[in-house]
């Protein structure tokens, strides 16, 4: 069985996840696809290596990622950055021959993403996007059913990913507030996934009419209170290339919701009748940490889904998908959001 090393960038809340994921593959998958070896994990404070060093047990911190790319007993780069350091990190890690597996979205700015798939789709490695939703079963089994032409001809579609994590004005801002620093708020933070499924289960996007909207307009900051610029919730109308209509929501201000996805469409053979819907979520008392309160039952098991499809697709030297290509392509429409709710017309995505 192959070895593979491991090097996290980035040992913040999801740093920790993907590191649980790498240490889960032996006890949830009989046998794992390879065997796992925690090496490097660079971060941006000696407190947060210490921390990777003593939870997780990598065998050294750093603080400049290059360090992990020297070393020959390093195969994969795991990102989990903000935003605007995705990029960066993920042309050089390919560039030095490693695997790249790049936490959602890809980079701040459709051009950056173009940038990176540049150097992606001539590199000789497996790269992977974090786009963990894909992997939870009903959508995997929802996949297989659009895939059989269940639905048939799809007509229209209704997505949204709801959160409330955001609705209180006094949490303060960070980087996840900073345009700069994360690229947009819902839209990137939510609205890449729910993108992507859309993708994923009925197919490119032709047109979209967008509207955005920063609804607490500051925030708490170390000095005062700052002015937010990104969107706290946007909507969009879609066409698809294949010609179905729908919409699609997303939004950190959705008192009542926790972490919730709908995802319904519509095809001429019609479907079976009925729903049911269920909240659960994972409200673990104190010292829990991972996961957190708001995430639904499962969102760990989907995350190590996705990391087992990584390292499977790197151990048999087959490229992955969601690709940094799918990363792109999410880019694209967000790009088309933003040029949409700028003019307030229909705008065609690439």
């Amino acid at each position: 069985m192959k070895t593979f090393g491991v090097g996290m960038v980035g040992y913040g809340f999801m740093g920790r996840m993907h590191t649980y994921c790498y240490q889960s593959l032996p006890m949830i998958y009989d046998p794992p696809p390879a065997k796992i070896k925690l090496v490097g994990v660079a971060t941006a404070t000696p407190e947060s290596g210490r921390r990777g060093i003593e939870q997780a047990g990598y065998d050294f911190d750093t603080r400049d990622y290059h360090d992990l790319l020297e070393r020959d007993d390093i195969h994969l780069i795991n990102i989990c950055t903000p935003n605007n350091l995705h990029r960066e990190v993920a042309i050089d890690a390919l560039k030095a021959g490693k695997h790249v597996y790049c936490d959602k979205p890809l980079a701040v700015t459709l051009s950056q993403a173009q940038e990176v798939w540049e150097v992606a789709r001539e590199a000789r490695t497996i790269h992977q996007m974090t786009f963990n939703y894909r992997f939870i079963p009903a959508l995997l089994r929802a996949k297989q059913l659009v895939d059989q032409g269940f639905l048939g001809r799809v007509y229209q579609f209704r997505v949204a990913y709801l959160h409330s994590s955001y609705i209180d004005p006094s949490r303060p801002a960070s980087w996840r507030t900073d345009k700069a620093v994360s690229g947009g708020g819902a839209s990137f933070d939510l609205g890449s996934h729910v993108i992507d499924l859309v993708r994923y289960l009925l197919g490119d996007f032709d047109s979209i009419f967008a509207a955005m909207e920063t609804m607490i307009k500051d925030r708490p900051g170390p000095s005062g209170r700052v002015p937010i610029e990104v969107d706290d919730v946007f909507w969009l109308q879609a066409r698809l290339k294949s010609g179905a209509g729908g919409t699609i929501e997303a939004s950190r201000l959705s008192t009542g919701a926790c972490d919730e996805i709908r995802f319904e469409a519509h095809g001429d053979c019609g479907g079976e009748r009925g729903f049911k819907r269920i909240e659960s979520v994972q409200r673990y008392p104190k010292p829990a940490s991972l996961p957190g309160p708001k995430n639904s039952v499962g969102w760990m098991r989907y995350h190590i889904a996705s990391i087992h499809d990584f390292v499977s697709n790197v151990a048999a030297n087959r490229q992955s998908n969601p690709s940094i290509y799918d990363g792109l392509k999410v880019h694209e429409v967000l790009d088309a959001v933003f040029r949409s709710s700028d003019t307030g017309k229909w705008v065609t995505c690439p």
